[in-house]
């Protein structure tokens, strides 16, 4: 049985996430404040966190920052704020995904059943490359280089460019990378999320210095990857 960590200092919230997670068959414990969040890691890390960004005295953006120093494990935030800066923030922080609220708690535990799956799933081959003449992608080490620089990019960007440069100049839709990359499927699925990845993902590249290569959005349709059409694209 997954435990999950719900972190929320409302206990309104607490209470009915707890009752529709506990249905699914996860064991919940609660915590009301961040440092009782990270004193329950400590002592027994979860399987995933739910993590509620606007709490009094240390916020979830800190208790992200503090938990990814010391552990790898799956963080979605819960946020009333519905703006671009929340998501991009706690994207960069390491969160996995993110929710704002009010939501459907059926949507909750489609998320957390969604991105548990992910987790659970094994490595793709070792050793696999992939490269253009700028970019250079590492699936073993998930490393990306950029005209011989490395970039740090968090696991879900490195997800969607290996999808994108691996089908390169297939157009995706937000929804079939939603799909692929975290697993979500139907109504669940937030194409906010994938714009704030791909956002980040295409100004890392191009302050990186590579001027032939990016993430092209295809109005109407979603995303692809393009490389100058001189240009060679070899995955080995």
């Amino acid at each position: 049985m997954s435990e999950i960590l719900l972190v929320d200092d409302d206990p309104g919230v607490r209470e009915i996430l707890e009752m529709y997670l506990e249905r699914e068959g996860y064991e919940v414990k609660a915590a009301a404040s961040g440092p009782e969040a990270l004193e329950a890691v400590s002592k027994r890390p979860p399987a995933l966190v739910l993590l509620d960004i606007m709490m009094p005295g240390m916020d979830g953006y800190e208790v992200c920052r503090l938990l990814r120093a010391n552990h790898d494990l799956p963080i979605i935030f819960l946020t009333c704020k519905d703006d671009d800066l929340d998501p991009i923030i706690g994207l960069e922080v390491g969160a996995d995904d993110y929710i704002t609220k009010p939501f459907n708690p059926r949507e909750v535990v489609a998320r957390v059943k969604a991105v548990l799956r992910r987790a659970s799933a094994p490595p793709g081959p070792s050793g696999k490359q992939l490269r253009t003449e700028c970019l250079e992608i590492f699936q073993d080490t998930r490393e990306v280089w950029v005209c011989g620089k490395l970039v740090r990019v968090t696991p879900k960007e490195f997800d969607i460019l290996w999808l994108l440069v691996s089908h390169s100049r297939v157009v995706f839709s937000r929804e079939q990378i939603m799909q692929h990359v975290w697993g979500y499927e139907g109504e669940y699925y937030d194409a906010r999320t994938v714009d704030t990845h791909v956002k980040r993902l295409r100004k890392k590249i191009a302050q990186a210095g590579c001027k032939i290569c990016t993430i092209e959005a295809v109005w109407g349709t979603g995303y692809r990857f393009i490389v100058d059409p001189q240009r060679d694209f070899t995955a080995q």
